[in-house]
């Protein structure tokens, strides 16, 4: 069965040592007296699995509305220079609106 490092992180020690009796790799051998904190990652090794877990950073609301607003200023750049008036207004009007929330989330912060 493969396993994930979140799957292995989870289990116990006993269940880590039988999952380890059936593995014939160097990284294991000594398994029965090892700690679950070098246990798993020696399991990861014999098996082949990323012994590190992969994340992915939530933006904040500060963070996404600056990102927002950076591509909010490539697209009035290219309507600035197509002419396209009625899309600039609404553009810089989103804009706008974009900088006092994030005043106001930096204000209520403080």
């Amino acid at each position: 069965m493969a396993y994930t490092y979140e799957q292995l992180n989870k289990m116990t020690v006993n269940e880590l040592r039988k999952i380890a009796d059936g593995i014939d790799h160097e990284a294991v051998h000594g398994h029965v007296t090892m700690h679950k904190e070098k246990l798993v990652p020696a399991i990861c090794v014999a098996l082949g699995i990323e012994s590190h877990v992969h994340h992915q950073a939530k933006l904040s609301g500060k963070s996404s509305m600056k990102l927002e607003i950076r591509d909010l200023k490539k697209k009035r750049s290219a309507a600035l220079a197509s002419k396209d008036y009625a899309q600039l207004k609404d553009i810089r009007q989103h804009i706008h609106d974009l900088k006092v929330k994030l005043r106001a989330s930096i204000k209520s912060n403080l």
